[in-house]
């Protein structure tokens, strides 16, 4: 039986006209399922009784489980487990914005990135539109808290999962749905090219961050496997293509690794390499791992690599750090679960 919420606002329009029913019925259940956030058929009142016992044979509500959570002040952190028993986790962060959530998009990640604490978890399978919708209601449900902003940068690589990923936002964004905009979407990707120049013809008006974390070929191969396949002269080709097409200004996001990919040199290239593009680069300090070989960048070294960039007239920031002592890292809270 075919879970409800794995429906796009046009499939389910498409179901009702299929059945012999109007499609404006697609509105009503998906704000009963959005907006209302009902746990059963039972309860949608304005929708015919014989209508209800239908979707009742067709379609089935169940979700998927919060089974842990940790949390600060400033950020909580939520373990899942799937209806196949896998686990995910998403991380929930207070920003001076309002409150977003770090989606996962896969259970494991076929990338590889050496700094990643999902890097070393295999892609066990990508994830369906339901269990990244639930993930968003679930938190809201447990927490309290109405997520403003969405950001695709959990564990698994967004573009990978494409078709399923793309239907999940149109749910989000969907006014009948979660009503969340568009330009408070933002979908992380480590450089997939040919996903990067089908997403540049989709015409959403979602941000667009990139995974950078390196300069040049060399490093970035060591640091990131996926740029043996697409390196930066690839990358930067399709990334210049989706900004002509869309016109929308890209992240890159640079992990700061202690004298791996911070020194002043690394600095100067990243500034060379990105210098033509309408950009601008998120320094985000390390969130170390149990397993991880790395460091975190110093805070002198940080702010001398920030400058260099700054005064080259690029915008850049350095990322806030949140929920650190929660293991937000992604893949963490999931490391620790299996191990334990």
């Amino acid at each position: 039986m075919t879970n409800i919420y794995n429906y796009s606002f046009q499939e389910l329009s498409d179901y009702f006209v299929a059945i012999g029913e109007k499609s404006f019925r697609a509105q009503q259940v998906f704000r009963w399922l959005y907006q209302k956030k009902v746990n059963s058929f039972s309860e949608m009142a304005n929708i015919k009784k014989e209508l209800l016992v239908k979707l009742e044979e067709d379609f089935a509500l169940k979700k998927i489980k919060i089974i842990d959570q940790k949390k600060t002040p400033n950020a909580q952190k939520y373990l899942f487990s799937l209806s196949d028993e896998h686990k995910i986790e998403a991380v929930l962060l207070k920003q001076n914005y309002g409150y977003s959530l770090c989606v996962s998009t896969q259970v494991g990640c076929a990338m590889g990135c050496l700094f990643c604490a999902s890097g070393p978890m295999q892609k066990k399978r990508n994830l369906m539109t339901y269990e990244m919708v639930q993930q968003i209601l679930l938190i809201e449900e447990a927490s309290g808290i109405n997520i403003t902003h969405v950001v695709l940068m959990g564990v698994g690589e967004p573009f990978d999962n494409y078709d399923n990923v793309m239907k999940f936002i149109d749910t989000i964004n969907n006014p009948y749905g979660m009503q969340i905009g568009a330009r408070h979407i933002t979908i992380s990707t480590c450089g997939l090219v040919p996903k990067i120049n089908q997403f540049a013809q989709s015409d959403k008006q979602v941000n667009l961050a990139v995974s950078l974390n390196a300069p040049n070929n060399e490093l970035r191969d060591f640091l990131m496997p996926i740029n043996k396949k697409y390196p930066l002269e690839e990358l930067m080709i399709s990334l210049k293509n989706y900004y002509q097409k869309t016109k929308r200004r890209i992240t890159f996001e640079y992990i700061m690794l202690a004298d791996v990919n911070d020194h002043d040199k690394h600095a100067y290239e990243l500034v060379k390499l990105v210098k033509d593009l309408n950009c601008y680069i998120n320094l985000i300090p390390y969130n170390k791992t149990e397993h991880g070989q790395f460091q975190a960048t110093n805070l002198e070294q940080m702010k001398q690599f920030y400058d260099i960039i700054k005064k080259s007239k690029i915008n850049v920031t350095v990322r806030k750090e949140l929920g650190a002592d929660i293991w937000a890292a992604c893949g963490q809270l999931r490391v620790q679960s299996e191990e334990e």
